[in-house]
């Protein structure tokens, strides 16, 4: 699909995905039911691990329009969880953008954010396209396509994820929406939507109405991969044996836990992802903003750390808040090798 054609509006109706009124996973997950979720919400409101939230503030490296108009092309900027900015072209793209301070339909509470974002919305630059995995409250934020609605000119979604954001008043003409293995190319770059293990709704009777998706952007010769949420499984390969070898790997880790493994991967699943995709370098995402786990804020950092330590094969960076990691040479923004990493001596 070529930039300039009308924006894909494919009924749910058509897609493979579509089964029984809803959405599925190929490699479907199990039902968490009543008491299992009763359980994990006792278990979120009263049985919370000591530091699964930082004592110490995050460092955050501020941003300015000025300093990333000025940045060079292959830029990459970690504003919080999953939200990223790439500057791909001499234009940019957000991932998932979270901006509000809690990640739950309303403000007055739910999980807040351990740092602010290195940039406010309204200071961003000019922004060519927001890329969205799904629309779970810390992938999508009202508030934040409704800021964006007009400061955008492209919203590359999963199928009826688009349709949330026409109701929500972005223009439609601005709205793709793709199924599993279809893409877009707009301004040069491609997009593919391609599959997860993973589930969606916003509320009590509309689960699974959406579809969930990881994508592949290919830049010329450069092949990113950004995984949104989902569990470990198959598709993983197969995405890495059409597409890959990927120059970087945006994959999630943290927020997991061995109760819901099927739908976000642990630490070692997260290794396993980065080779089935044939990645060079594995840069870990949603993790180090909201508490949205089980475990200490920390863990995510440290265990992925070791294991590609005791791997020797796997290159990691893991950019703080803020700064900013060259898409073609992740190790050469990050500081000496010799340096502690950002979150190493923070509580």
């Amino acid at each position: 699909m070529a930039c300039g054609e009308t924006p894909q509006k494919t009924g749910h109706s058509s897609s493979p995905q579509w089964k029984h009124g809803r959405f599925e996973n190929t490699q479907p997950i199990a039902p968490t039911g009543l008491w299992k979720g009763l359980k994990l919400g006792w278990a979120f409101i009263f049985d919370k691990p000591q530091g699964s939230a930082p004592t110490d503030a995050i460092p955050v490296q501020a941003l300015t329009r000025d300093a990333l108009l000025l940045a060079p092309d292959g830029s990459l900027y970690r504003l919080g969880h999953s939200t990223l900015l790439l500057k791909l072209r001499g234009r940019f793209w957000l991932t998932d953008p979270v901006f509000a301070q809690r990640a739950f339909p309303v403000q007055w509470m739910g999980p807040a954010r351990f740092h602010a974002p290195p940039i406010a919305l309204d200071a961003l630059p000019p922004i060519e396209g927001v890329l969205l995995s799904h629309d779970h409250y810390d992938h999508l934020d009202h508030g934040s396509i409704l800021a964006l609605a007009d400061k955008a000119q492209h919203f590359v979604a999963p199928l009826g994820v688009g349709d949330r954001l026409i109701a929500w008043g972005v223009d439609p003409a601005k709205v793709w929406q793709l199924d599993w293995w279809d893409s877009v190319e707009i301004d040069g770059l491609r997009f593919v939507a391609t599959p997860a293990r993973h589930f969606s709704g916003r509320g009590l009777s509309d689960a699974n109405s959406t579809l969930w998706s990881s994508w592949v952007v290919i830049d010329g010769g450069q092949r990113l991969f950004f995984s949104g949420d989902g569990g470990y499984f198959d598709g993983f390969k197969a995405i890495g044996e059409r597409y890959g070898p990927f120059d970087v790997t945006l994959l999630e880790c943290g927020a997991y836990d061995e109760r819901w493994a099927e739908v976000h991967m642990q630490p070692e699943e997260v290794l396993q992802a980065y080779k089935d995709l044939r990645g060079r370098w594995l840069v870990p995402i949603h993790n180090g903003t909201f508490d949205l786990g089980l475990h200490p804020w920390k863990e995510p950092f440290e265990r992925l750390s070791a294991l590609a330590q005791a791997d020797g094969n796997t290159q990691l960076a893991w950019p703080g808040v803020g700064e900013r990691l060259s898409l073609a040479r992740p190790g050469e923004t990050l500081g000496t090798a010799d340096q502690a990493p950002w979150w190493r001596d923070l509580r």
